[in-house]
């Protein structure tokens, strides 16, 4: 008899299978409305793409047709007499940097232009960096005024035929400002809320054009991204973690989602580079509870991951009965929808029509999971169902998440676990979950700015060409 046939069946517990529905419906509502893609981590927030042409400063500047250029066609009589013009959008805030940057066409009568970042609101007929709440590099001098008219010595002069450029590093929390493809400097970006890129012109025939990114940039906007990445690499780098704590937590990751074999090859590996480790008695009991029913887990996991579910339903029935008896509860649903969507995945179109019907109706009276069925039986209505719009079941992602929840259902039905939440993540999952919570304080802080962390961009920015 197996361990799991000798003990009591437990009812299904909700909290395990609520989670995991939960997750699905994540799932449901990001790839199947957008794709992953590169610039998935920007949020879907819509960059700058003009100048904008309503809330200017009226005669004193010209913006062109195309909403990139703008001059300022007369003699100024006053201070005040300022052409400026600020992006149709404010900058993005949920990622590491943005940046943008002007050609001086024609540096005019003084070369009084400026770039840099304001807020809504701005008093237009002023340079940016000489009201609260904004920060301009100037072209005529070079200063930087940063929320009063006195500027501060920073750069070099700029005049026809540069490019300059201004950026938001969210990260540092910095503005910082280029000219013909070099860094100039940074300041502390003391502005709240969000910023919009602005533009300002003020003596007779000064002209510029706006890149807002339509255009290759003349900074290397990438190769700067990648330098601040590095940085922080370089911080995390020097955060000091023994070997034994390291190997422990990728040991305990591996034991909790029953990767048995892996585990061995781990085991042997680490005899010859990790000191011997000292076990206290609640470190023996977790690794009771995290080794298991390995094995179990171990076979169980394979068959949903190839696609086998019929066996994993008949190997289920033979070790742990107690999960699959309730043919309503959460657990059946995904093991049901995952057969439905293995037949659409062999193109057994019939197969999966017939299979639906018999299978779902049992299901249609709790209406909480009408959605995700409904997804499931869309899959049929595509000649490429991959391509569709619920082509994210097709995914390994659906097969892993449907893998997960039967391993923790199964680590749950251990005598000594009281707490059945405590199967949903291993102590790596805990860990990568604490610093998501930790990175979206630090963006709280900074004005809800910056980006969050993600596991799926830090593995993406490891990978080797």
């Amino acid at each position: 008899m197996s361990e799991a046939t000798s003990q009591s069946n437990p009812p299904e517990n909700d909290v395990i299978g609520s989670y995991f529905l939960d997750l699905w419906r994540h799932t449901s509502r990001t790839l199947a409305v957008k794709p992953e893609t590169d610039s998935e981590f920007e949020q879907d927030e819509e960059p700058p793409t003009a100048l904008d042409t309503v809330n200017s400063s009226g005669g004193f500047s010209l913006v062109g047709h195309d909403k990139l250029s703008l001059l300022y066609p007369n003699a100024h009589m006053h201070g005040h007499d300022v052409g400026v013009v600020q992006a149709n959008r404010p900058a993005p805030t949920k990622r590491l940097l943005y940046y943008f940057e002007i050609f001086v066409k024609n540096a005019g009568q003084k070369g009084q232009i400026a770039i840099g970042f304001t807020t809504a609101g701005f008093k237009v007929r002023r340079q940016p960096g000489w009201e609260a709440n904004s920060c301009g590099y100037h072209g005529d001098d070079g200063l930087l005024y940063c929320g009063h008219g006195k500027g501060e010595t920073f750069g070099p002069t700029y005049t026809t035929g540069d490019t300059v450029g201004g950026g938001v590093n969210y990260e540092a929390q910095e503005f910082f400002f280029t000219k013909n493809g070099a860094v100039v400097g940074s300041v502390i970006k003391d502005v709240r809320g969000p910023v919009y890129p602005t533009v300002a012109v003020h003596s007779q025939n000064e002209e510029v054009i706006v890149n807002f990114g339509k255009d290759p940039f003349v900074f290397d906007i990438k190769a700067y991204e990648a330098e601040e990445r590095t940085k922080q690499q370089m911080r995390v780098d020097s955060i000091s973690i023994s070997q034994e704590t390291s190997y422990g937590i990728v040991r305990s990751y591996l034991q909790h989602y029953g990767y048995e074999d892996t585990l061995r090859l781990f085991d042997v590996a680490g005899k010859s580079t990790v000191p011997p480790i000292t076990l206290s008695s609640g470190s023996i009991l977790n690794e009771e509870a995290q080794t298991y029913a390995l094995n179990q887990r171990k076979i169980i996991r394979q068959l949903i991951k190839s696609g086998q579910i019929d066996e994993t339903f008949s190997t289920l029935n033979h070790w742990y009965p107690q999960l699959v008896q309730d043919q309503t509860s959460i657990i059946f649903l995904l093991l049901r929808c995952q057969k439905f969507i293995e037949l659409v995945r062999e193109n057994k179109v019939e197969e999966a029509v017939m299979y639906g019907r018999r299978e779902f109706d049992r299901f249609r009276k709790c209406a909480v999971n009408d959605d995700l069925i409904k997804d499931c039986a869309a899959l049929i209505a595509y000649e490429q169902p991959s391509k569709s719009s619920v082509g994210y079941l097709l995914g390994d992602s659906q097969r892993e998440l449907v893998a997960d929840l039967v391993n923790a259902m199964i680590l749950s039905t251990n005598p000594k676990v009281t707490d059945p939440s405590a199967c949903l993540h291993s102590c790596l999952d805990k860990i990568v979950r604490q610093i998501t919570v930790c990175f979206l304080e630090k963006r709280a802080v900074n004005g809800d700015q910056g980006e969050a962390f993600n596991l799926s961009r830090v593995l993406k920015s490891g990978k080797k060409d």
